[in-house]
């Protein structure tokens, strides 16, 4: 192990422990949570008193391009199968509880173009709603989750989605919230490491209001083959390496009300192509009665990631209907070479039933960097959801 890691690793372990509520809506038990709000099932109060949260969706994802690149699709159709839950099994009744969490998922793509691609057959610099991609059967967590300090303060460790606790706002799960990348966990600018990535990761509280999260995973790490990940971890050293130093108006309105600066360190991965690199992002979230203003900024250094410069700027809007979210943000992404590229969302999160939720989406990409012969790129579509 590299020296530098080993230092990393030292001046982390003392500050990798996570809150009860710190991650993203995404996080397993945060979105068990919601679920159980919106939907009420007599059975899962009785697994509940043996700890035990269970839950499992359906999404299907429509897109559709204004454009496209020659030979490539304007077009693109995939599905999510998740299975999800946590269970409590160690001091379940006390403030101090150790958990199991998993989720597993099946990702198909209908048509030749996945839904994350379709930004880049029709021309623009960008993933559209990463997760639905073709990568059928694939573990995305299995880690132990150990609250501590009455519930102030949690560490996990194991198979982890690094999007589930590094730069988190209300609004960045591709499930539920903007389905752009731009509007997501780095603004575009951030090396990140694939899902079910092998490591530790955590955070504090200090004092009332300001919070500290830290991780160290793996950057090699295969969902489809997680089992290779203790080999990777141990044996190639290439790590993802994040800090991150926050404040918040209350714990339990974490990723609501918070504005943080995060550090991260990125070794070079075959794996996700990327180059060893650096980076800082910065954000901050306020709610406001029913909105949610946001501004989020992300700069990186070498790692070859999709922009080194990403600015974005948008507001939530809850309530217009029972459950419902409304979304609408711009991006600025500076691209080397070529002029910069603008991206404005659009989009509408509403529950027609309690165990359904539909979100049409409306998306334009002005300067698209990948075909310079366009000025202007729209895309649209809509994303559906059943959970129980």
């Amino acid at each position: 192990m590299k020296l530098a890691t080993i230092g990393f690793v030292i001046a982390l372990a003392p500050l990798w422990v996570q809150a009860a509520r710190f991650g993203g809506p995404n996080a397993v038990d945060n979105q068990l949570k919601e679920d159980q709000k919106q939907h009420e099932v007599s059975a899962r109060e009785r697994w509940a008193e043996f700890g035990l949260n269970l839950g499992v969706d359906y999404f299907l994802v429509g897109f559709w391009a204004s454009d496209a690149l020659p030979k490539s699709d304007d077009n693109a159709f995939s599905g999510v199968g998740r299975f999800y839950g946590s269970w409590a099994l160690l001091n379940r009744e006390g403030a101090n509880t150790g958990s199991l969490v998993w989720k597993l998922e099946h990702r198909y793509s209908f048509t030749d173009t996945a839904v994350k691609n379709l930004e880049f057959a029709a021309g623009g610099l960008g993933l559209v709603l990463p997760p639905f991609s073709d990568e059928r059967l694939r573990l995305t967590n299995l880690y132990w989750k150990q609250t501590l300090s009455g519930g102030s303060a949690t560490v996990v460790a194991g198979f982890l989605d690094v999007t589930d606790f590094f730069d988190v706002y209300a609004l960045a799960s591709p499930w539920t919230g903007f389905m752009n990348f731009a509007f997501s966990t780095g603004t575009t600018t951030v090396a990140l490491p694939g899902d079910a990535t092998l490591g530790v990761a955590g955070a504090t509280m200090l004092g009332d209001n300001w919070f500290v999260i830290g991780g160290l995973t793996d950057m090699e790490s295969d969902p489809t083959e997680p089992w290779k990940g203790f080999d990777t971890f141990f044996s190639d050293n290439r790590y993802f390496k994040s800090l991150e130093l926050g404040w918040t108006s209350d714990q339990e309105q974490i990723y609501l009300n918070n504005a943080h600066i995060t550090v991260w360190h990125a070794d070079r991965s075959e794996r996700q192509g990327t180059n060893e690199g650096q980076g800082v992002n910065v954000s901050v979230s306020a709610q406001m009665g029913a909105w949610l203003p946001f501004v989020r900024a992300g700069w990186s250094e070498d790692a070859g990631t999709l922009t080194e410069k990403s600015v974005s700027l948008g507001t939530g809007y809850y309530g217009l209907a029972e459950g419902s979210t409304l979304g609408a943000a711009v991006n600025w992404a500076e691209v080397p070479g070529a002029d910069d590229q603008w991206t404005w969302e659009l989009f509408y999160l509403f529950k027609p039933l309690p165990y359904l939720e539909l979100t049409p989406d409306l998306q334009w990409v002005r300067n698209p960097a990948l075909n310079p012969a366009q000025d202007n790129l729209l895309m649209y579509g809509i994303r559906g959801r059943i959970f129980y």
